[in-house]
């Protein structure tokens, strides 16, 4: 990997997660990176590509959440510093690699470098997956009922990680593939479920 990239990288754009929630902070880009590196060990591809995707990945969180994917790829495009190691087309690609990152989106990741950053944000571990749901929930809606905030969080999960939801993944080879059902199982369980709930969202309220 490319040194004085990686040193602009965690001295300009790691740092940046320090402002964002609970779900998407310095650990979640950090963890992001790891996985990446660790998919794309088996393919024949840019390692400082990759690097690069996943520590931007999330960085129009500083603006919406809802185009997020979208302007993080803007801001990598726009970061003239990549130009040092970055060719027009390398840039090009993880821009769209980051911009097909997220897990409700209506396309197939358009490149491997998308695939992978898509793959490692998923990060499928039933305690990390049910605490960031309820870490989410509690920055929307702090002063919600608990009831409120289980209906919201028992919907989101049948949604996205239930069989038949939005969530895709990518490699065969990943762990998230026996988190996943791991994860299904306990979503199956109502009243095991409801208990995880209970714990984890009286841990963060306090």
């Amino acid at each position: 990997m490319n040194q004085e990239l990686k040193q602009y990288i965690e001295t300009d754009i790691i740092p940046q997660y320090k402002m964002f929630d609970k779900a998407h902070n310095l650990a979640h880009v950090h963890t992001v990176i790891t996985e990446s590196l660790l998919l794309a060990k088996d393919y024949p591809i840019n390692i400082d590509m990759v690097y690069t995707i996943a520590a931007y990945h999330d960085l129009g969180l500083s603006k919406d959440r809802a185009t997020h994917h979208l302007i993080s790829g803007s801001i990598l495009e726009k970061d003239e510093n990549l130009r040092k190691w970055f060719s027009t087309e390398e840039i090009k690609i993880m821009k769209e690699a980051v911009e097909d990152h997220r897990a409700s989106s209506d396309h197939e990741p358009r490149s491997i470098y998308g695939k992978i950053v898509a793959e490692a944000d998923r990060i499928i571990d039933p305690e990390i997956t049910l605490r960031r749901t309820v870490q989410y929930g509690l920055k929307q809606n702090p002063s919600g009922s608990k009831e409120w905030h289980y209906n919201r969080f028992l919907s989101h999960l049948l949604d996205k990680y239930a069989k038949g939801g939005y969530l895709k993944l990518w490699f065969e080879h990943s762990k998230n593939g026996e988190k996943l059902k791991e994860l299904r199982l306990l979503i199956d369980n109502r009243e095991e479920l409801e208990k995880v709930f209970n714990r984890i969202f009286k841990e963060e309220k306090n």
